[in-house]
């Protein structure tokens, strides 16, 4: 069901809220989404630059990045529009990622992921304005990588700043579908990777270096670049701020989205694409071989519940849901449904947490370590929300089913 929500509603503290029990021994407590501001269209990303400052920067796909006060306004003028630099015709295409360099406060690098007027992958690093904190200098672009593109498919996607201070590159395989080429799986090209990079200002002022213990560095014919392989479209990338464990949302083929994980500064790991969509053979569809190959900690399935596509999150490091913290929260683009993977002595449990009445496009968080959804629409009538907790039921219920934690146990934590 498709929910229609006027701007008087928008001061409304508690909507769209499902149950959710507490951790055994706990008090009840409540997931709600509180919306905190509203007129985007077709947003990319949601994130902060670490600058102290509470802003929230939110990207759209035609080429701004827009600004969200600490106030909850929503500033009239971008802080940077790549809208004239762009092709944005398909849906994989145009303004995709956004990362804040870690010493941002101190250098005012940011760097961003787009589709070129060619169609191909760029990085490329720039400069907040000298005399505006709330403008980029829109000359100070610097390209960082370009990568060719073989289709509009699965391009570069998601940018993400490591604990390691290096850039963490999501590259898609290229397409078309299924990955003919087998892209995926070679180790001299760069499709279907995680990349690592070095992109100091100062040490490499245009392009990037290869960090010396990137796991391909010295062996000859492969791309040493490359952190992770076997990947085919990866939606988001994330680290834990309390462990520095890597979260990787890749979207599925056919059949199976999935959720794979890493542990902090474990490189050189095979996440199966081609070979496997999700947990299961894809090419050959039986009989596949796993060897070597790492499974992701959640799947589920397209076509099911109208789920189409899954969009990456983050870890809950948040202060108003400590029975949440230490789980991944990630939804899906065509459902809006929200899922949380955590931790249990045995294994990874996935549980619902509340079914969507509109598209997710992109999950973010603030310095604070609170967690963001962003709503896809085709005007600019997206809201931005962050995920909260309130005592009592709202009054916008629509659209959710209850969902219960039942993973919970000092694994979590």
């Amino acid at each position: 069901m498709r929910r229609t929500t006027t701007v008087s509603q928008i001061g409304i503290a508690i909507l769209l809220i499902c149950q959710t029990p507490a951790r055994p021994g706990g008090v009840g407590a409540v997931i709600a989404l509180e919306p905190v501001a509203f007129g985007f269209k077709q947003s990319t990303t949601v994130t902060h630059a670490g600058d102290g400052s509470g802003r929230l920067f939110v990207a759209e796909r035609k080429g701004p990045i827009r600004i969200v006060a600490s106030t909850g306004k929503v500033l009239p003028d971008p802080f940077l529009d790549v809208g004239s630099i762009i092709e944005s015709g398909g849906l994989e295409q145009g303004l995709l990622g956004v990362t804040f360099h870690p010493d941002y406060d101190a250098n005012g690098h940011f760097f961003v992921a787009y589709t070129d007027l060619a169609g191909d992958s760029v990085v490329a690093r720039y400069r907040v304005s000298e005399s505006d904190p709330d403008r980029a200098d829109p000359t100070s672009a610097a390209v960082v990588l370009t990568l060719l593109q073989p289709s509009s498919l699965h391009n570069i996607h998601e940018l993400a700043f490591g604990p390691d201070g290096y850039l963490y590159v999501g590259s898609g395989d290229g397409g078309p579908a299924g990955d003919p080429d087998g892209r995926g799986q070679a180790l001299d090209v760069l499709y279907g990777k995680l990349l690592r990079l070095d992109v100091d200002p100062v040490a490499f002022p245009s392009g990037y270096g290869i960090p010396p213990d990137n796991p391909f560095v010295g062996v000859p014919g492969v791309r040493e670049e490359i952190w992770a392989l076997g990947l085919r479209n990866p939606a988001n990338i994330s680290f834990d701020r309390s462990t520095g464990d890597l979260f990787i949302a890749d979207v599925g083929q056919d059949l199976w989205e999935e959720v794979n994980f890493e542990r902090a500064a474990l490189g050189g790991r095979n996440y199966g694409w081609s070979i496997m969509e999700g947990a299961h053979c894809f090419n050959p569809p039986t009989g596949c071989d796993t060897a070597g190959l790492v499974l992701p900690i959640a799947e589920y399935q397209q076509d099911v519940d109208d789920d189409c596509a899954v969009i990456g999150g983050y870890v809950y490091r948040g202060s108003s849901l400590p029975w949440l913290r230490g789980w991944y929260l990630f939804g899906d683009f065509c459902s809006g449904t929200l899922r949380a993977v955590g931790p249990s002595c045995t294994g990874w449990k996935t549980e619902i947490l509340r079914r969507g009445s509109f598209q997710i496009s992109a999950l973010g968080e603030d310095e604070s370590g609170a967690i963001y959804i962003a709503e896809w629409t085709n005007d600019s009538s997206g809201l931005l929300y962050r995920i909260t907790a309130a005592p009592t039921r709202g009054i916008f219920a629509d659209g959710f089913e209850s969902g219960t934690l039942q993973a919970w146990s000092a694994c979590a934590l």
